[in-house]
């Protein structure tokens, strides 16, 4: 008989359990892999227009575009060594911007553009500027023929103008309180005037921070100069808080409030010269709350020195409600039901900004835990939301 092999054993079961596990694995990762790329193939036929500018230490590359007119996506990338802000400027005006993006990442800058001739800034202020040229396009043409009447955002725009003329006058008499503190060499009560000077500026910051140059020299941080706080071009509110919060010295400050001062002036009357077109009410006020939402909320602080951003964050609130008062009206009419989502997520926000309110303000913000930051920047970036639909329903978002 011939020699008969031995039945081959069985692996044991533990072995058996590993194999299929193994391959149940393999299977999932295969679908996630799948499933990403996917998506990513999805985002790139999405953003398959997205203009894509790398901003090195002194300048960016590309530094001249042209795209058609509409709505455009441009990916800033970040390769320089410090947090950066790229900017669209019309004139002196800003017409988009993304600030504080961090080194070695980039953001996306969504803006929708009527044809003409743009600058753009390259992170560090001292860095040379760019240009946007933006062509006519069959759209834009007849968006421009489509133009709703103005006559019914007279009302609206002549009311803030008001409010921009009230909170400005109120901007100089605490800034010039602030400077005097600062002349008569006390310490304790400049510091206490910072904070209410820094939230009279927050309620004008959206229509203020349309005046590149001006805003620059009112509100710039640090990082956006090449030699950061010892840079002779940094002044401003935030020149003040580095001495009176970080170094605690009033030493040779007196120059800088004075100018402070004059350029708070100086706002004022400008933003009382510009005329703001009715479709920018709207988007000045969202793209702030955006930028509360991605920089100053959730990963970064615009007060480092005082940590006084929640008072900022509030007077941000109050030009959010006065532009949905000064548009209720309109959208009474035309668009009623966007009402209570609008004001379902002013009140979220005032009530998430109120757990940290105290009697004489708000809790510092290095106290603020990094969950609780990221509430308050889901509450701002979901008022953003609802506001940007209030274009789009009273004929605007087209122009």
């Amino acid at each position: 008989m011939p020699n008969q092999l031995p039945p081959k054993a069985s692996p044991p079961r533990a072995l058996r359990w590993a194999v299929a596990g193994s391959v149940v694995v393999m299977i999932a990762a295969g679908g996630l892999f799948y499933y990403a790329s996917k998506m990513a193939a999805s985002r790139r036929q999405a953003n398959h227009d997205e203009v894509v500018v790398t901003i090195q230490s002194h300048n960016c590359e590309p530094n001249a575009l042209t795209v058609p007119a509409g709505r455009a996506s441009f990916r800033i990338v970040n390769r320089s060594d410090r947090a950066v802000e790229w900017e669209i400027l019309d004139g002196v005006l800003v017409i988009e911007e993304r600030e504080n993006i961090a080194p070695g990442l980039s953001q996306v800058i969504n803006a929708n553009l009527q044809p003409g001739d743009y600058t753009i800034t390259c992170g560090l202020l001292s860095n040379p500027r760019g240009t946007l040229h933006v062509t006519p396009t069959a759209a834009s043409d007849a968006a421009a023929r489509a133009r709703p009447s103005m006559v019914a955002f007279v009302g609206p725009l002549s009311e803030f103008r008001v409010y921009l003329s009230s909170q400005s006058t109120a901007l100089i008499k605490a800034v010039s309180a602030l400077e005097q503190a600062i002349e008569s060499g006390d310490l304790n009560q400049a510091q206490t005037l910072y904070a209410p000077a820094r939230a009279a500026y927050q309620r004008i910051a959206p229509a203020a921070q349309r005046l590149a140059e001006l805003d620059n020299a009112i509100n710039a941080r640090a990082d956006y100069f090449e030699k950061r706080e010892q840079d002779p071009a940094f002044v401003g509110f935030h020149r003040l808080e580095y001495a009176l919060f970080q170094q605690r010295n009033l030493d040779g400050l007196t120059p800088i409030a004075q100018r402070l001062s004059s350029d708070a002036t100086t706002l004022k009357q400008q933003l009382l010269a510009q005329t703001l077109p009715p479709e920018q009410l709207v988007s000045i006020v969202v793209r702030n709350l955006n930028t509360l939402a991605d920089v100053r909320a959730s990963s970064g602080e615009e007060e480092p020195y005082s940590h006084t951003d929640l008072n900022g964050f509030a007077g941000n609130l109050d030009a959010a409600r006065k532009v949905v008062e000064l548009l209720r009206p309109l959208l009474g009419k035309s668009a009623a039901d966007l009402l209570p989502k609008i004001d379902s997520a002013l009140t979220a926000f005032d009530a998430q900004l109120n757990t940290f309110k105290l009697k004489d303000g708000y809790a510092s913000y290095d106290s603020v835990s990094a969950d609780l930051r990221k509430q308050i920047a889901d509450k701002a970036k979901a008022l953003a939301g609802a506001l940007d639909a209030i274009d789009p329903a009273l004929g605007l978002s087209g122009l």
